[in-house]
């Protein structure tokens, strides 16, 4: 555990010191598009956050292959060298469309593109384990299809999610907690060394999104772009299928008690690998719910439109920053209760809490203007958006004088109210108010 601490820390070091050198660039490079219809954001901000990111996956794999412990990942597979060829491409595409806006299919293209060339270097599928049926093999081609299918699905699960400020980033991180979780526990728990590297990609992959998300919290500084959208995809997509497709239910049976108690060990991880709904749901949802609200309108589903589940959540009343908490919230409860439930299926108490957290889910999703407020002892530790405003019998007057200024006559505020602003605002409110014309006769005489 200590090695993958280490190399988690590395990455996000790493990350988080190259996105500010990244953000200038980005500026001086003119990775700065206008601002769009379905964009939140009110000032043009710079992208190719993916270039930092990618610099972290490097340094990740560095110091990775220098440590006793997981040298032996890259000496007895071939999947990190996969997992770098890919990304390396994917990345430069992505760079390249932050840059000169790189049409859709050509995009696409290049996923697909980069999904094979882990494949042809052994990251695939090789077999799927089936609750109630056992190991089923995959052929060749079987196993290809399905690896590129996976690739470009949660690819482009986490591109189309990536809308508000961290939210890619932190979505992407809650998962790859678990996959960290879950493939650490197969390799020590288990023994089996194919586990060996889905954790160390999970990892990899979390300090990748904490050493970035500093930077890509609301407001943002800079955007990770599709560089490093469809670079944090295509390494969550290389972990599930290292996880689920390369680690043989035959050998976790003798630990499990059989094969049908092997096969639904790894339900957790089974389920992601035909469709992703545990461990990225969030993800996987906005992306079916996106294709279909296009295609049902006539429009292509690589049209960008404001329909997407955080749209969503902005129009019926949160804010920007509690519509990712939200989002977060429903991830993590998602994937950490799947995590859960495979290490006992048999408890009853953890459908109860994830039933119970459901419930609270909702009941922030049904609250939009609800504003919570801490105790005053732990105000000064939290924001001070969460803190009680305290009020004066000075600042109980001034939202009347205001009031009173705004609802006066249409020439102006009254006398009246002029009066009691300096009583209420001090003197720099009295002077700002008092060198306001009242009326027209009032400006002619200062023009005179």
């Amino acid at each position: 555990m200590r090695e993958y601490l280490l190399t988690l820390c590395v990455t996000v070091a790493v990350t988080y010191l190259l996105t500010g050198p990244v953000r200038k660039f980005a500026i001086a490079a003119g990775a700065m598009p206008k601002i769009r219809a379905r964009d939140v954001h009110r000032e043009p901000t710079p992208r190719l956050g993916g270039i930092a990111m990618f610099g972290g996956l490097c340094a990740g794999l560095l110091v990775a292959d220098h440590l006793p412990n997981l040298n032996g990942v890259f000496e007895l597979s071939n999947e990190p060298r996969a997992l770098l060829s890919g990304a390396a491409l994917i990345w430069l595409i992505g760079v390249l469309d932050d840059k000169f806006e790189i049409d859709a299919l050509i995009k696409l293209g290049a996923q697909m593109i980069s999904a094979g060339v882990m494949v042809m270097q052994g990251l695939t599928v090789l077999w799927i384990p089936v609750p109630g049926i056992g190991t089923v093999s995959l052929t060749q081609w079987q196993g290809n299809l399905l690896t590129v299918a996976l690739v470009v699905i949660t690819i482009n699960a986490v591109n189309f999610v990536d809308g508000l400020d961290g939210l890619a980033a932190g979505l992407v991180c809650i998962a790859a907690a678990a996959f960290f979780l879950y493939a650490y526990r197969i390799w020590f728990g288990y023994a089996i060394e194919a586990a060996a590297p889905a954790t160390l990609f999970a990892a990899i992959l979390m300090g990748m999104c904490i050493g970035f998300l500093p930077h890509n919290m609301h407001p943002a500084r800079i955007f990770m772009g599709d560089s490093g959208s469809m670079l944090i995809g295509l390494v969550l997509a290389a972990s599930a299928i290292s996880i689920t497709g390369q680690v043989d239910p035959d050998a976790m049976a003798l630990f499990a008690g059989g094969e049908r108690n092997a096969t639904h060990a790894m339900l957790p991880v089974f389920i992601p690998l035909l469709l992703p709904l545990t461990i990225i749901a969030i993800p996987v949802a906005d992306l079916v719910l996106a294709i279909v609200r296009r295609t049902w309108n006539g429009q292509s589903p690589f049209a960008a439109d404001r329909g997407h589940l955080h749209h969503r959540l902005l129009e019926v009343g949160h804010s920007h920053s509690r519509a990712v908490l939200i989002m977060y919230f429903w991830s993590a409860l998602i994937a950490f209760g799947a995590l859960a439930y495979s290490v006992h299926s048999a408890s009853m108490l953890i459908v109860l809490v994830i039933v119970a957290l459901s419930a609270v889910g909702l009941v922030l999703l049904l609250l939009p203007r609800f504003t919570p407020r801490a105790p005053r002892w732990a105000e000064s530790f939290l924001p001070p958006r969460y803190r009680r405003r305290r009020t004066t019998a000075a600042g109980a007057a001034a939202p009347a004088a205001v009031e009173a200024v705004r609802g006066g006559s249409p020439t102006g505020p009254s006398e009246e109210a002029l009066e009691r602003t300096p009583a209420s605002y001090g003197l720099h409110g009295a002077t700002a108010l008092s060198s306001r014309p009242a009326n027209g006769r009032t400006r002619d005489r200062e023009r005179a």
